[in-house]
């Protein structure tokens, strides 16, 4: 009798683990035709439609051909200069957490928020940076409130997932670095940072692709307009970026041709984004495969 009972058991346990397979290969199946079905219907609207002239002209008002030059260089001004921002500040505290923080109540405390304001709706940020840099500086919406506000955005979730990759490396190899006489920054810089550069590029590669799609923080913040120059760098001129511009066009220009404009830059915004975390990862694969040989 036990061993009919085991033998149904087993037989129940390998069909609930043949089934479990199947049901995650299906949905990883899934999720990849949903994501290459968005991208087909995206790309397939805008790319034959793209040129040199599109990428560099400026937007026009009323008449139609008009470019995104001036939006697509501002979104990557202030991609550059909220990644200079959020960069040193997010991975540090993220070290500081993970490496230099007592274990008590403050702590936690910190880390609770931390979590908390990485699912803070992006408006928020955009509110508070038009009080900041509108109200109280009275400055008005500019490429500099707006790079600023991107980097609040980003520095909570940047913030967590360094924690997270610093955590992540093996107590052992702290234990050999300090044995070898290391100190605790020589420690981190030569042994911890290396090893968890991985996750911390991931965590880049997530926040720099979230800061050039987003619109309501530029919105609020940077305006949605430009200064009329192909390459301004004044951080204090208007500073509309191509997320801002596409939803404009698509909801409330009446040019001719404004579908057309709409698709090419939503092909554009997503094809930079692409590129984003594939310029982010090629060190890494090209590292990683000089440690295999």
């Amino acid at each position: 009798m036990n061993e009919m009972t085991r033998s149904r058991k087993m037989k129940r346990s390998i069909l609930y683990n043949k089934s479990a397979t199947f049901g995650f290969y299906a949905l990883g199946v899934l999720v990849l035709l949903l994501i290459f079905w968005l991208l087909y219907s995206i790309l397939s609207k805008g790319l034959p439609g793209l040129s040199l002239e599109f990428l560099t002209k400026l937007p026009e008002d009323m008449d139609i051909g008009g470019g995104i030059g001036p939006v697509l260089f501002n979104s990557f001004y202030i991609l550059f200069l909220s990644l200079i921002i959020s960069i040193p500040i997010g991975v540090g505290a993220g070290i500081y957490m993970a490496e230099y923080a007592p274990n008590n109540k403050f702590t936690e405390i910190l880390r609770i928020c931390v979590e908390s304001l990485s699912s803070v709706p992006s408006i928020v940020f955009g509110m508070l940076g038009l009080a900041i840099f509108a109200e109280y500086f009275q400055v008005g919406l500019t490429i500099l409130g707006g790079a600023v506000s991107l980097a609040f955005l980003n520095l909570p979730m940047l913030a967590r997932v360094t924690e997270e990759a610093v955590r992540s490396v093996p107590n052992d190899m702290r234990n050999a670095s300090y044995a070898l006489g290391m100190t605790k920054f020589q420690c981190i810089r030569t042994v911890v940072l290396p090893m968890a550069m991985q996750g911390i590029i991931t965590g880049i590669c997530l926040v720099a692709g979230r800061a050039f799609g987003e619109s309501a923080v530029i919105l609020l913040t940077a305006g949605l307009s430009t200064s009329g120059e192909m390459w301004d760098f004044n951080l204090l001129s208007p500073g509309e970026t191509l997320a801002v511009h596409l939803w404009y066009v698509q909801s409330e220009a009446i040019v001719e041709d404004a579908r057309q404009i709409a698709d090419k830059s939503a092909a554009v915004l997503v094809l930079v984004v692409l590129l984003i975390n594939l310029l982010f990862r090629i060190p890494l694969w090209i590292t990683n495969r000089k440690l295999k040989r």
